[in-house]
């Protein structure tokens, strides 16, 4: 295990964030990088200098250092001084401190990607940790004590890291953020036994076997969803003299790839080009035990 300390406005939101991240082990609220090594919480809330720090224990095997940061950056305002939410104080400060200077080099790698995407001049502390003291018992999962307790990260987003906190960091990624798996590289390009596609995230039910097909794009292809009401459509001009059309799922919202016009033509000229990180693969003889049994009859064998 890995350990990095995170300071990003009041601790009790941030600790309970980080902790639905998926690879994040332990989670303590505290005080880092102030004077002296005795403090309280009404000291630090005067002024003391110390920042409300959440010291974050999590397997680098499953998630790394800069996809942990990733997760951190959605929740803050990287430009904001001293300040997060309706929080003002430097208690409330941004910062990243490590105790492994092997570290400071994906920070870096981290940072620059942020800064390349984030208008206006990023405020967050960054160095090794001068010193860390956790805070008294109460502030400790707070919000799980107090579920109706103040916090400055909505509420949406925090049921959104809920959600999806059994996602590995390439599964959260495309599905929350849009991204895409490297062509040929997903598992389920090549798996054409009988079986079922649902969303990984929700496990609502999207394509069936008998629709996929061998495109060659590098990506699962399908010609066409279980249902049209299963997928959302939207306009994609990210890349520019390039428009696509995005799908996503209706339940959940995940983003899942993108359609096409130029599939079989004998399938209906539709391909529907899916990340395997988006979805999830049941086999036909384990639908019944993981509760789709209903759509066997409609599987071909």
């Amino acid at each position: 295990m890995s350990e990095i300390y995170l300071a990003g406005g009041c601790f009790w939101g941030l600790q309970q964030y980080l902790g639905y991240v998926r690879g994040v082990g332990a989670t303590t609220v505290g005080y880092a990088n102030g004077p002296g090594n005795a403090v309280a919480y009404e000291q630090v809330c005067a002024g003391a200098g110390h920042a409300e720090t959440v010291r974050v224990t999590y397997d680098p095997d499953t998630i790394t250092l800069v996809q942990l940061l990733s997760r951190f950056f959605e929740v803050i305002d990287p430009v904001a001084v001293n300040q997060q939410g309706n929080d003002v104080g430097v208690q409330y400060r941004t910062g990243i401190w490590w105790t492994n200077p092997a570290d400071q080099a994906a920070i870096e790698t981290a940072l620059g990607e942020l800064e390349r995407v984030t208008p206006g001049r990023l405020a967050i502390e960054t160095g090794l940790l001068i010193n860390f003291l956790p805070a008294e018992d109460y502030h400790q999962s707070y919000l799980d004590q107090n579920p109706t307790g103040y916090c400055h990260i909505p509420s949406a987003t925090i049921a959104r890291a809920r959600k999806t906190n059994h996602l590995a960091p390439l599964e959260y990624e495309v599905t929350q953020h849009s991204g895409t798996e490297a062509p040929f590289t997903g598992p389920l390009d090549h798996e054409f036994a009988p079986g079922l596609y649902v969303d990984i995230v929700s496990g609502e039910p999207l394509f069936l076997s008998n629709e996929k097909y061998d495109s060659g794009c590098g990506w699962p292809a399908f010609a066409r969803p279980l249902a049209p009401e299963t997928l959302t459509e939207h306009a994609d001009d990210t890349i520019v003299g390039r428009p696509r059309i995005e799908v996503r799922s209706a339940l959940a919202d995940s983003h899942l790839g993108h359609v096409f016009t130029d599939g079989p033509a004998e399938r209906g000229g539709l391909r529907y080009c899916i990340n395997s990180a988006a979805v999830r693969f049941i086999p036909l003889g384990d639908l019944e035990a993981e509760g789709y049994g209903s759509y066997a009859s409609l599987i071909n064998p």
